[in-house]
């Protein structure tokens, strides 16, 4: 393979010397939380968001005072994109069914898709309040049933954000805290003498709240680790320089820290686009942190084959890969590791992030390989269970059951088995014995 790079990004040992004190500050800070609760929380607030309330939770009367400062258009906005993420997060959810089956005759196997009872929805706010993720965790874990969706996001100039607080109160919250940072996810899993901690924990965050998410996984459960927005362009000759450089700095500006990589199979495409984010970089408002991102995170990677392309973009697993070819279906088929595709120059990140309906809570740092992103599902746990129905099929389980159990020395097991042969089958198996 023949794959260069105009443009590389820091380096792993940079990036994991930076993770490592992010894992200290976000170690520390948990366990203060659960050692003081509320008293930590409101110090935490204090210290980063300039904000202490009397309760961090709001009132209805608090939240109908919010949203009566959102504007009709803004209203109407939210709607809209709640009605389209609503639309497949139920065609969603109806393609999971209950299965019963009679395996054999008279044994009866199946299962149930139950909700998550409790779940924390973290919003972003920050440098960029982040209305659409209110969409994406609360209502979608609305369609999914969950009995108590509770919502907490940073305040924006020392109080609610209030298009936030509408989105979250529109997409089916209980209860609607003004927390950020640690000290939210921390609140909601740990639980504190007001907050009563739930059972999992979604939305994304910046590097503190993904380490936080991970240091309580087990504790709670966790939707995927999402850290800093990482985007993909794929492209050949098809799509120009400046469409090229406009989705990669329209996701760079997420924060200082956001991964941009272009894998292109055209060596005068990468300098034109290298030229270009030059340019837009110029006039661009949000240029004095995608200029960062670029510097530090920013990779130009030309090919000299579709398959190399895609080989690399497989490897790399980004959170959003936008395909820009000749054969975009082609990659849609190939493609296996990623978070969610982008498929065509009329497609756009943007849109996936905000309104089209799809869900933007999506795997990040190569966890594409293994996890997809948030969807309806990840609400619901699929147990299972069985019901023997007849003498027979129990006498008839039950032998192969104990002759196997003793295989692996498992006698207080086969036990298990042999008292339903005895019972249910009239054979005498003598106790601690297989049955025949």
């Amino acid at each position: 393979m023949a794959i260069e790079y105009l443009k590389r990004s820091k380096s792993e040992a940079e990036i994991r010397e930076d993770d490592a004190k992010t894992r200290a500050t976000v170690e520390a800070t948990l366990a203060d939380i659960e050692k003081r609760g509320d008293a930590a929380v409101r110090e935490l607030s204090q210290k980063f968001d300039n904000y202490a309330p009397e309760n961090f939770r709001l009132s209805a009367s608090e939240i109908e005072a919010a949203m009566n400062k959102v504007s009709t258009r803004d209203m109407e906005d939210i709607k809209f994109a709640q009605t389209q993420i609503r639309r497949f997060a139920q065609e969603q959810r109806a393609s999971m069914t209950d299965v019963e089956v009679e395996t054999l005759p008279g044994v009866i196997l199946g299962h149930k898709n139950i909700p998550v009872q409790s779940v924390g929805c973290y919003v972003p706010g920050g440098k960029f309040p982040m209305v659409a993720s209110a969409h994406m965790s609360v209502l979608t874990a609305s369609v999914a049933g969950v009995p108590r969706i509770i919502a907490s996001a940073p305040p924006v100039n020392g109080e609610p954000h209030p298009a936030i607080v509408a989105a979250m109160a529109m997409g089916g919250a209980h209860e609607i805290y003004v927390m950020g940072g640690i000290q939210a996810v921390g609140a909601m899993a740990i639980g504190t003498e007001t907050i009563d901690p739930v059972h999992m924990l979604v939305g994304p965050g910046n590097a503190f709240v993904a380490e936080a998410k991970r240091q309580l996984y087990g504790r709670v459960g966790i939707d995927l680790f999402a850290g800093p927005t990482e985007t993909m362009v794929i492209a050949d000759t098809t799509v120009d320089a400046e469409i090229c450089a406009t989705d990669l700095l329209g996701q760079a500006e997420h924060g200082y820290n956001s991964p941009a990589c272009m894998i292109t199979n055209s060596r005068q495409l990468a300098e034109e686009t290298l030229e270009e984010i030059d340019r837009l970089l110029q006039i661009l408002p949000t240029s004095e942190t995608a200029s960062i991102s670029w510097q530090d995170y920013g990779d130009m990677i030309v090919c000299d084959s579709y398959d190399e392309m895609l080989a690399v973009a497989n490897d790399m697993a980004y959170e959003h890969v936008q395909v820009m070819t000749d054969r975009d279906d082609w990659f849609l088929e190939q493609m296996h590791s990623y978070g969610a595709l982008f498929l065509g120059a009329r497609t756009n990140v943007a849109n996936g992030d905000k309104v089209i309906g799809t869900n933007h809570t999506l795997p990040t740092k190569k966890a594409g390989r293994y996890t997809g992103g948030l969807w309806v599902g990840k609400f619901l746990k699929t147990h299972s269970y069985q019901k023997v129905m007849t003498d027979e099929a129990a006498a008839m389980i039950g032998e192969y059951g104990s002759r196997l159990c003793m295989l692996e020395g498992f006698v207080g097991h086969a036990e298990q088995c042999n008292i339903r042969v005895r019972r249910y089958g009239g054979k005498n198996v003598p106790y601690g014995e297989a049955a025949e």
